[in-house]
């Protein structure tokens, strides 16, 4: 079993599910040469994904090109399915910070094939992700800085603002498809700046007045 932890609280969230939603920055659209979607795109990663503060990412050794993408992440603390926008937030527990960790190559040739990306976004601990903060620490969760650097070195630096897709139409869209349980966790999309990583990495996330998540890669 999976938990995550919302502070000051001591009740763990046992995740079901975690449900990303892709290309929701225009600047990361355009760094890939993507198109603008109509509709969300979305896939999921299971619980088997996660990984802690303090943890690693093991590559696959099927890829040879994993990149970083940091998000804020979203904790559900009541479910609901055809959730309404307007009652949207009221769904949500609390924020933390995540890292989706993509097999760039692995994607493309999977995209080239008309094939589904699970091998290259789901893989076991392509999720690192931190606690979480209660969702009233957070002032505007669409004013945000997310920064992440490798090695200290700085690659990542965007807002949430920046977001196409704000958290309660995510909210909607995502319950529309999938019945939304206390537990699950929403990823919103990355900002410009993605890249590698290899072997002996050391990638650190942070989002302001959510946290901050430091992981190893291997």
């Amino acid at each position: 079993m999976h938990t995550v932890n919302l502070a000051g609280t001591e009740k763990p969230y046992r995740v079901g599910k975690i449900v990303c939603l892709g290309r929701n920055y225009g600047e990361h659209i355009r760094e890939l040469g993507n198109e603008v979607p109509e509709q969300p795109i979305l896939f999921l990663k299971p619980a088997t994904s996660l990984v802690e503060d303090g943890g690693t990412v093991v590559i696959p050794s099927y890829s040879g090109d994993c990149h970083h993408e940091v998000e804020l992440a979203v904790l559900i603390g009541n479910g609901g399915r055809d959730i309404a926008e307007t009652d949207a937030m009221a769904h949500v527990a609390g924020y933390g910070v995540a890292i989706d960790m993509t097999l760039r190559d692995v994607q493309a040739e999977q995209k080239s094939k008309g094939l589904p990306w699970e091998i290259a976004k789901a893989f076991d601990t392509s999720c690192p992700l931190s606690g979480f903060v209660p969702a009233a620490a957070v002032a505007d969760p669409h004013a945000l800085r997310l920064t992440l650097a490798v090695n200290g070195e700085p690659r990542q630096d965007g807002t949430t603002a920046a977001m196409m897709r704000r958290i309660p139409q995510i909210i909607a869209e995502v319950s529309a498809i999938f019945t939304l349980e206390e537990g699950d966790v929403l990823l919103t999309g990355t900002p410009a700046g993605v890249g590698r990583v290899v072997a002996g990495d050391v990638m650190t996330a942070e989002i302001e007045q959510v946290g901050h998540l430091e992981v190893a890669v291997r």
